[in-house]
């Protein structure tokens, strides 16, 4: 099951940095209210309960496709993380002037 999965899970994983997950974030909230409203303003029109579900399921989906994959909008800010154990020689962590890693 692992090899079936692993090609997916590679593909939905990437880095996405914080002002990518609150683009993600606004972006999904007003994708979603924008398909709920629309399905269900024509569901009304044509009074026809299925066309606002389904109008409302494809609305779901497309927003899933714009927020869930880690596009590269979402990644125009990275942030500088420290190396694990930090580099020999550098200035290290200084608190107040003094050494502290």
């Amino acid at each position: 099951m692992d090899e079936l999965l692993a090609p997916i899970q590679d593909m939905l994983e990437g880095p996405i940095d914080f002002h990518g997950q609150h683009l993600a974030e606004i972006l999904s909230t007003i994708l979603l209210i924008i398909s709920g409203a629309v399905s269900l303003i024509v569901g009304y029109i044509y009074k026809d309960i299925h066309l606002t579900l389904w109008l409302g399921l494809a609305g779901t989906l497309f927003t899933g496709l714009a927020v869930v994959p880690p596009w590269p909008i979402y990644n125009r800010n990275p942030e500088k993380w420290l190396t694990v154990g930090g580099k020999r020689g550098g200035p290290g962590v200084v608190v107040d002037g003094v050494k502290v890693a």
